[in-house]
Parts: C-alpha cells; sequence; structure tokens
C-alpha cells in the first residue's frame, strides 16, 4: 500500500456540534505524523469545485468550542453520479490528496462508500445528532442535542404547569428515536412517541390512556419529528379531535438542536475519534467508521454502519413507562 501523503478532511450533511473538535484532532494528530492536510469546504461539493486549502495547526486553533463547522457543509447531488465522482477524483488527485477523512452521517458515509470505487483509503467518523448509525454507541453531536432538549423541555414544563397544558415536543431524530427517548428520560417528560415502534402499536392510545389517568395538572411528550410517527402536530390534531377535554400544545424546537457549543462529552468523544481515524489510515485501514462501544474504539465497516438499524434499548422503554406513574 502506498504512503500516505497528504490527507483531506471534510464535514457533510447536517452539522453537529463537535465537527470542530473532529477537524482540529484530525488535523493536528495527521501533522504529528507528519502528513499534509488539506481542509476541504463545504463538503463533496467542494471535493468536486475544488474549494481546498492547505491546513496547518492554527487554522484550527481556538475552534474546539464552537459549534457547526468551520469548513462549511452542503449537500451535493452531483456527487451521487459517476460523473460528479469522478470530477471529485480528478480534483483530489490536482491537489495531491491520498486519503479522505469524512465527518457525517448516514448520507455522508453512504458517499463515502460509493466514492471508494476509486480505491481511495476513506475513514468516516459519525457526525449526526441523530445517533443512528449501527456499530457505535454514541456520534458526534448527540450528548450536546440531547442536553440542549432536556434544557428546552426544563422552560416548557414551567408554563405547562402553570396553566396546566399538554405539551407535544417535537425533537429531531429523522427514523431514530433516541433524542426523543433519552430526552423523555432525561427532563421527567410523561412518554416519547417514536419511530421504532409506529407501526406495531397506537403509542397515542396507550399514552393517554396510561399516561394521563392521574391527577397531574400537566404532561409532556416527546415526538419524533419522523414520517412515522407524523411529528408533533400531527399528534395535536388527534389529540383535540379524539381527546377534547385536553388544552393541548405544541412546541417545534427545529434547529436549535443542532446548535451551540458542544458538551465536553462531544468534545473528548470528537478529539478521541479523530486521532483514531489517522491511526486507522496508517494501519492500512480502509472504507470504515470509527465508532465507540463500551468507551472503546472500533472500526466498522461502511456497509454495516450504514445498512444496518442501530436498535433502541428495550430497558430504556421499560425505564420510561416505569417512571412517567
Amino acid at each position: 500500500m502506498a504512503t500516505i501523503k497528504c490527507i483531506g478532511v471534510l464535514t457533510s450533511g447536517g452539522d453537529a456540534p463537535g465537527m470542530n473538535a473532529a477537524i482540529r484532532s484530525v488535523t493536528r494528530t495527521a501533522i504529528y505524523h507528519g502528513i499534509r492536510v488539506k481542509g476541504i469546504y463545504r463538503g463533496y461539493k467542494g471535493l468536486i469545485t475544488g474549494e481546498i486549502e492547505d491546513f496547518e495547526t492554527q487554522h484550527v486553533s481556538n475552534i474546539i468550542q464552537r459549534g457547526g463547522t468551520i469548513l462549511k457543509t452542503a449537500r451535493c447531488p452531483e456527487f451521487c453520479t459517476v460523473e460528479g465522482r469522478a470530477l471529485a477524483h480528478e480534483t483530489m488527485r490536482a491537489h495531491g490528496i491520498d486519503a479522505l477523512v469524512v465527518i457525517g452521517g448516514d448520507g455522508s458515509l453512504s458517499g463515502a462508500r460509493e466514492f471508494a470505487e476509486y480505491d481511495i483509503p476513506i475513514v468516516g467518523l459519525p457526525g449526526t445528532i441523530d445517533n443512528d448509525l449501527y456499530g457505535t454507541d454514541l456520534t458526534i453531536g448527540y450528548d450536546t442535542a440531547l442536553n440542549t432538549i432536556v434544557s428546552a423541555v426544563d422552560k416548557i414544563r414551567d408554563t405547562a404547569s402553570s396553566h396546566e397544558r399538554l405539551f407535544f415536543v417535537e425533537v429531531m431524530g429523522r427514523e431514530a428515536g433516541f433524542l426523543a427517548l433519552n430526552g423523555a428520560i432525561a427532563s421527567g417528560a410523561e412518554a416519547a412517541i417514536i419511530p421504532e415502534y409506529a407501526f406495531e402499536k397506537d403509542q397515542l392510545a396507550e399514552t393517554i390512556e396510561n399516561g394521563f389517568r392521574k391527577t397531574k395538572n400537566s404532561s409532556i411528550v416527546l415526538v419524533s419529528e419522523s414520517e412515522s410517527t407524523g411529528g408533533a402536530m400531527k399528534v395535536a390534531e388527534r389529540v383535540e379531535k379524539e381527546y377534547p377535554q385536553f388544552d393541548v400544545r405544541v412546541v417545534i424546537l427545529g434547529h436549535i438542536q443542532r446548535g451551540g457549543s458542544p458538551s465536553a462529552q462531544d468534545r473528548i468523544l470528537a478529539s478521541r475519534m479523530g486521532v483514531a481515524a489517522i491511526e486507522a489510515l496508517l494501519e492500512g485501514q480502509r472504507n470504515v467508521m470509527i465508532g465507540i462501544v463500551n468507551d472503546t474504539l472500533v472500526y466498522v465497516p461502511f456497509s454495516k454502519a450504514i445498512k444496518k438499524n442501530k436498535p433502541i434499548d428495550e430497558d430504556l422503554v421499560d425505564a420510561l413507562r416505569i417512571l412517567s406513574i
């Protein structure tokens, strides 16, 4: 295998707190090992258009505490085509890039796997608040987003109690309920409606019948934004129609979940994974995502990380049910 002399690093898809910490770690670890670094702006789009800059240590100074990504990010439909990936490969060769570190979620790693058709060493870092990638207990940005949700729900509870209302709070997660479920447990919410159970049972009816036959003067339910659940607005519309006795309100937290300074856990996780990404390339690894399982860093093939569904912990579902009485 040819010696890696220059790596490119990019962030793709939705931004997540801790991406900058990962960029910093990848850059400084590569330089430590005598490898040149190129920062690629706007994800795969920048790889096609050549928005690429030499990165030195100073480029990543004072960024570990910043949310978002200094490399910017963008969706890139062109990269989904054979022609687009061919242009990206030509740009890589023109800039002398031997290997890539891709920081992003499911779509970003799917793009990396497709790009491997050019026999390029690529290592992925799981950067997504959804925590939905198989093979890792945590993804970069998830802990910060979870803390943002808890902080918001704590504030919502104040007004819910004052007005004796039922609040449905919509959180992100796509087709994964990790943010809703763990956010509900951490904030003391009465229930969570998550996509993992959307087709197995009527979660709303169960929540109403079992969760609100009590003397609480207010209730909060977290709802995943997914198509499976219909989102908080659909759930609220149904409650108003079927259970008119409730005074219902909806809060959609939206993109505030993506922002903010990353938590200590996300900074540490991103830093560890960035170091591991460069070490993986030096070991000859390719087409793998860096994951963490039981606090140990692992290599997860892209095919598993992308294709396999990450299961919800049934113990957490039971815990929420027990604690909401």
